[in-house]
């Protein structure tokens, strides 16, 4: 009997996923609403740069992809933070360049990751978008709207990674409560860039995420290969600064002048740019249930969206994808693979969707405080002292494959444990380092060995 699957969605979570059962034997349908991009060329929804870290190198790595996305990628160190007074400093990220993350196109990797699929065997339906679905009967019915053409299809079950606006997911909703919450984070991005310089290399430092944090706002620049920056502006949707005050590009060149006037020479089309591209809205998709028995199962933006300042949306859906893959290899009831699926992967979501909450307000108002840099250095010595057991939290979601929620639990027990010890201090002289090695051991049990 031929195993077969249909994917709704080829983003790069479809693309990926189509890959990996591909390459395990099943037979896979993706289809698409949007054209073939490596056709038509690219058209988007949120364009905001990616960056790739080692738990979506990881789901790269056992497509074969790895190698065709990093040719393209540029590193990234760290943060450099650029203060209102036209300071900048380098946070890094990790202990050296082994921990590091990487800027990545969203359009290039996802044409890389349709001809990986297409590869590895799955076949891809573009011009498709998911219309009706009869969970009864196992037909679902597509529609081409160049043409208005309608296509019946015969599934065995329905994997959903058509993104933040799933149709699968308000087909599913339909027939059954998910529990769906959407919250929006009253804030929303726009996105302008620097060119490259006139000597055609890059305007300011490249391998690093560059982040101008002013308090309830910012800006960040994240490098790309053809030596451009993109540039995304997160702003509140009301109040003063605010979308609603901040409208016309003459709004936007006297707010960046007061604001972010080290970043103004550096983008020349900033009024048009501006004027062009549209305000992106940021919100958290939070569902009870992912799947309908073995029917239907939603994975990624479709299953848990999330706000990009950790940089773990595309992270996070491709770890799904291999989550997913593995179950399906294990058990060959359906329902019992989704439903374990589920089991593992949405307190995991949670969590990456708490801590994306979290670093939007780290980044915009944190970077440059005192206390935050104080805590930040001996963070950095205790992870130097105990490294099997004080890793840094941003260390242990963009560098390892530890659960996330074990990375946020044990990143609030190290948060208390900082604040504890550099309350009230100006500096690090004087802290008492045998009670806090005994804390960080009483505390904190090792941290298991990745394979």
């Amino acid at each position: 009997m031929t195993r077969h699957l249909t994917l709704i969605g080829a983003g790069l979570a479809g693309g990926l996923l189509a890959t990996l059962l591909a390459q395990r034997g099943w037979s896979v349908d993706v289809f698409e609403r949007r054209g073939d991009p490596r056709v038509k060329g690219f058209i988007g929804g949120r364009s905001i740069n990616l960056a790739l870290a080692e738990r979506g190198l990881h789901a790269l790595r056992a497509a074969g992809a790895d190698s065709a996305v990093l040719d393209k990628a540029v590193m990234m160190r760290g943060r450099m933070v650029h203060s209102t007074d036209g300071g900048q400093q380098l946070l890094r990220y990790g202990k050296d360049d082994s921990e590091v993350i990487w800027s990545v196109s969203r359009a290039e990797l996802n044409m890389t990751l349709l001809d990986a699929a297409e590869r590895a065997g799955a076949r891809l339906h573009f011009d498709r978008r998911l219309d009706t679905v009869d969970f009864d009967a196992l037909r679902a019915t597509f529609v081409d709207d160049t043409t208005t053409q309608r296509t019946e299809h015969s599934f065995t079950a329905l994997l959903g990674a058509d993104g933040a606006g799933s149709a699968l997911r308000t087909a599913m909703q339909q027939r059954e409560n998910l529990g769906e919450r959407i919250e929006s984070l009253g804030h929303g991005y726009k996105e302008l860039e620097i060119p490259p310089a006139p000597d055609g290399g890059f305007r300011i430092e490249a391998n690093a995420l560059h982040i101008w944090p002013r308090g309830h706002y910012m800006c960040i620049a994240l490098p790309n290969d053809e030596r451009t920056f993109t540039v995304t502006l997160f702003l509140p949707l009301s109040g003063d600064p605010s979308f609603e005050t901040v409208r016309t590009g003459a709004d936007a060149r006297a707010f960046f002048e007061r604001d972010f006037s080290d970043a103004v020479p550096l983008i020349p089309d900033l009024e048009a740019d501006f004027e062009h591209n549209p305000v992106g809205q940021l919100s958290t998709l939070y569902l009870d249930r992912w799947h309908i028995d073995g029917r239907a199962v939603l994975l990624g933006d479709a299953a848990h969206a999330m706000v990009p300042f950790h940089g773990q949306g595309m992270n996070c859906a491709f770890e799904d994808c291999v989550a997913l893959a593995d179950h399906l290899e294990r058990t060959p009831d359906l329902a019992q693979a989704f439903a374990a699926f589920e089991a593992e992967r949405l307190p995991n979501a949670r969590a990456i969707q708490a801590m994306a909450l979290e670093n939007y307000l780290e980044m915009r108002a944190r970077v440059d405080e005192q206390d935050f840099l104080l805590q930040r250095d001996l963070e950095r010595e205790l992870a130097q002292r105990h490294p099997t057991r004080f890793v840094p939290r941003y260390g242990m979601v963009t560098f390892r494959r530890l659960p996330y929620a074990v990375a946020f639990e044990r990143g609030r027990l190290q948060r208390e444990l900082l604040i504890e010890a550099t309350k009230g201090r100006a500096s690090l002289d004087g802290i008492d380092r045998a009670w806090l090695d005994a804390e960080v051991e009483r505390r904190l049990p090792p941290l298991p060995v990745e394979g």
